[in-house]
């Protein structure tokens, strides 16, 4: 199954991108958070399957929010940081921000629910009777 394997290596990464953050500048430290955080209980809803079991929430279309928010904030915060490079800690964050901001909407794409869906074809009956 392919989501647990990329939840888990986006809260490597926003692990990573904490560390950057937290030994540059305080101030964009809660995004990385608040993703990392979110990552988790997405992982652990999926490997627990209770995706299945809460209906009222619609799943896919939550995850690909996350992910579109995700990407669009971390690209915003790390132009951000990389317009202020003072310091090269503050380089590596903007720089791993923005491989995130990739992967993020990389990972929004593929799991934007409406591109699953597939047209069945109608079923035909012969026009000349059953045969």
């Amino acid at each position: 199954m392919e989501v647990p394997f990329l939840m888990s290596s986006f809260q490597i990464l926003c692990l990573v991108i904490l560390i950057c953050f937290i030994a540059s500048t305080s101030a964009y430290v809660s995004l990385s958070v608040v993703e990392m955080v979110l990552a988790a209980v997405f992982y652990v809803i999926y490997m627990c399957d209770l995706n299945t079991r809460i209906g009222i929430i619609n799943w896919p279309w939550s995850d690909f929010f996350r992910t579109l928010i995700a990407a669009i904030l971390y690209l915003i915060i790390s132009i951000i940081v990389l317009v202020e490079h003072n310091n090269s800690s503050k380089i590596i964050a903007g720089v791993v921000g923005l491989i995130a901001a990739c992967l993020f909407g990389y990972d929004a794409y593929f799991t934007f629910p409406l591109k699953k869906q597939r047209h069945t074809a109608a079923p035909t009956d012969p026009t000349d009777g059953p045969v």
